[in-house]
């Protein structure tokens, strides 16, 4: 997952730089951007937002987000938060994305293939665990 994660984000780094006009709807659909479908979905969307950003996104910073970019897409869940987190928290149980903290120190997501700029953090899948062992973890 983490390979195709790669690829798949080096792909639309490629279209935000040489424009998505030279992709196929093929690769369109592989990078979770479907032409002309203003309305795609908000898993989808967070996929495409967590992969584009370079940063740990909080819930709200995917919010503002989404609300950037598709505004009329959170108009009918009655808790937009909660639809968010729960989608966010999908992602990382398919391995797409990984929980992190944010500078600020609050709880963040990241894409899975995007490195932590900040080594010194500790995984919340580590520091929810009740089990520690001796060995260091692995880098």
């Amino acid at each position: 997952m983490e390979r195709i994660g790669a690829v798949k984000q080096t792909i639309a780094g490629l279209a935000n730089v040489f424009g998505e006009g030279l992709l196929s709807d093929e690769l369109m659909n592989l990078i979770d951007r479907r032409r002309g479908d203003a309305n795609s979905g908000l898993t989808r969307t967070c996929r495409a937002t967590l992969m584009e950003s370079s940063q740990p996104l909080t819930t709200q910073g995917m919010l503002d987000e989404i609300q950037r970019r598709q505004p009329s897409l959170l108009a009918h869940h009655k808790s937009p938060v909660a639809s968010v987190t729960t989608i966010l928290n999908r992602l990382v149980q398919y391995g797409e994305a990984r929980v992190t903290t944010t500078l600020s120190g609050k709880k963040g997501w990241q894409w899975a293939t995007v490195r932590e700029e900040n080594p010194t953090s500790v995984p919340a899948s580590v520091a929810d665990s009740s089990k520690m062992c001796d060995r260091p973890p692995v880098p």
